[in-house]
């Protein structure tokens, strides 16, 4: 990996050793701010659990170890369960539901400590644009300086790192214009590339969809301004279905023609027909990689996936941005068009049909009747003989703008993913309180312990040590992250406590809106967030700002900004 100035810094932390102070009796002891006692050190890097004790002092790792006769001015008695790195999420949404609750309750309390955000858009870029989407926060912000500051100032229970999205750039430069960029708007999106990552976004994400509004050489040009910051290029492949082989194969030329660290998001395969081709996608990411590509995935626990009804809709009918997306679809003499192209077919065969299209949430006070029924039994409710007229009609109702669950997934398919060593998973979901609007997913509030509890102690599908390294010291690892990822000494205090007999996921797809358990401890920067179980409302967080200046030159092309 392309981490020059990471590994420097990585290199140039020194272990912290706690002052001595005296003991009862005479001796001397060191003291910590926070001892946690006797509990299986899971450590991150994939070895075997050992008994030890961590001293946390000054929001770091002091010493890892058995530490008799040290004092603390808190002690946690950790016996019986497991002392972990704090989870670390490498695909999230979390960047406005932060700032409208920066407590972060659905992560923090199942031991998440980091989210990674942005996909499709990034909170900046935003020179020019709108406010958009359906969010309480004023977007009063342009760049990423700008939002991170404004998290920090407000509070935050977790850390937070922001990827900058080629659709957010081209946003703004172009708008919803579905063309090929010209060279000067290319050299405009390149400087703003540039920019947000001086300005601390982590890398780059990319959402390329075949014939789709974003355009291959375009990201390629993008790509090498992130690896010249030493940035990873992170991909959400907009099919999963029928392109994906034409979407994957081009993930993997961007890592081979740029010679960056590419990240793959929720590898996984939708459509029921389609299922039997996941093994073919796991070899031909495995033969990259033994082929010296450095290549990654994560995947979430469940099999069913969540983002909005649009994705369903051909991409004529979306093309011009939303305005345009709910107009075509409030068009009557659209209709007939609509459910006879065969994009509308396949992608709705694709998310499940009828039976496996849920509603999540609906804007609409007289569809919210709907919130977490299918479709099927939806036009059944409302007299509807197609329900391909009851998604239409709905969709228009609500300005285009639903979104969804979509049971279309394979259980052994998401296993069989699970497994491969370098994959992580990550819940593709938000942090959340119990007061979440509709009927959300319920990965936002149980990915990680479902994979502690159902995938390691319930199916044996995981060890205990090789889970813990998937959700912590791997994608450390993805992230250049130099200290995060792991229980060593000198390295941050994101911690978690979990009783391995216990800890699981307490929701279903019908009753998403619940915590975690057998989660009695969380630390972030060494300040407990969750304390026996309960959240302090303590909001240490802070944004990890990434790069900042180039520590590369360009790679295999040869070509520069």
């Amino acid at each position: 990996m392309a981490r020059t100035r990471m590994t420097r810094l990585a290199l140039g932390f020194t272990m912290l050793v706690a002052p001595a102070c005296s003991a009862p009796g005479g001796g001397m002891a060191d003291s910590y701010d926070l001892l946690i006692r006797g509990g299986r050190v899971v450590d991150g890097s994939g070895s075997p659990a050992v008994v030890a004790d961590v001293a946390i002092k000054d929001g770091r790792i002091a010493r890892v170890g058995r530490l008799e006769g040290s004092t603390a001015t808190r002690v946690i008695e950790a016996a019986g369960h497991v002392i972990a790195p704090g989870f670390i999420d490498l695909h999230a949404h979390s960047d406005l539901t932060l700032l409208e609750d920066g407590t972060a309750q659905s992560k923090i309390r199942q031991g998440v400590t980091l989210d990674v955000v942005a996909e499709g858009s990034s909170v900046a870029p935003r020179d020019g644009l709108p406010e958009e989407g359906d969010s309480s926060v004023k977007q009063d912000w342009t760049t990423f300086t700008e939002y991170f500051d404004r998290l920090e100032r407000q509070g935050i229970s977790m850390n937070v790192i922001s990827h900058v999205a080629t659709g957010q750039v081209r946003r703004v430069v172009l708008g919803y214009e579905s063309r090929p960029a010209t060279p000067a708007e290319r050299e405009r999106m390149k400087q703003l590339v540039a920019r947000s990552m001086e300005e601390g976004a982590w890398g780059l994400i990319g959402r390329f969809e075949s014939g789709g509004p974003e355009y291959p050489d375009e990201i390629i040009e993008l790509a090498r301004v992130a690896h010249q910051y030493g940035g990873n290029y992170t991909t959400h492949i907009g099919s999963e279905g029928y392109e994906q082989q034409k979407e994957l194969d081009f993930a993997l030329r961007v890592a081979r023609e740029v010679g960056i660290p590419v990240h793959i998001f929720h590898l996984k395969i939708r459509g029921q027909k389609l299922w039997p081709e996941m093994p073919k996608f796991v070899q031909q990411i495995q033969a990259a990689r033994d082929e010296g590509l450095d290549v990654t995935a994560n995947v979430y626990p469940y099999t069913a996936m969540s983002h909005g009804w649009s994705a369903c809709f051909p991409l004529w009918v979306r093309e011009g941005g939303p305005a345009k997306f709910a107009e075509r679809l409030r068009d009557p003499s659209l209709r007939t068009r609509i459910k006879r192209d065969p994009e509308f077919i396949a992608w709705s065969e694709e998310h499940g049909w009828w039976d496996g299209i849920a509603m999540a949430r609906a804007r609409q006070p007289q569809n919210k009747q709907y919130e977490g029924k299918r479709l099927a039994e939806i036009a059944k409710m409302r007299g509807d003989a197609d329900p391909a007229d009851t998604f239409i009609t709905l969709m228009a109702e609500e300005g285009g703008n639903i979104s969804g669950v979509f049971h279309n997934q394979s259980e052994d398919n998401v296993q069989l993913v699970l497994r491969q060593p370098w994959v992580a998973p990550a819940s593709d979901g938000s942090a959340l309180n119990l007061e979440a609007p509709g009927v959300p997913h319920p990965r936002n509030y149980g990915t990680n312990v479902r994979v502690l509890g159902r995938y390691v102690r319930e199916l044996h599908v995981l060890t205990l040590e090789e889970a813990v390294r998937k959700m912590t010291g791997l994608p450390a690892s993805i992230l250049g992250l130099p200290d995060r990822g792991l229980v060593k000494e000198g390295y941050a205090a994101d911690l978690v406590v979990f009783d391995p007999d216990t800890v699981g996921d307490t929701n279903s797809y019908e009753q998403p809106k619940s915590y975690a358990k057998g989660v009695p401890y969380v630390m972030v920067n060494g300040v407990l967030v969750v304390d026996k179980g309960e959240h302090t409302g303590a909001r240490p967080g802070k944004a990890l700002l990434g790069h900042g200046r180039k520590i590369a030159p360009a790679t295999s092309t040869g070509q520069g900004l």
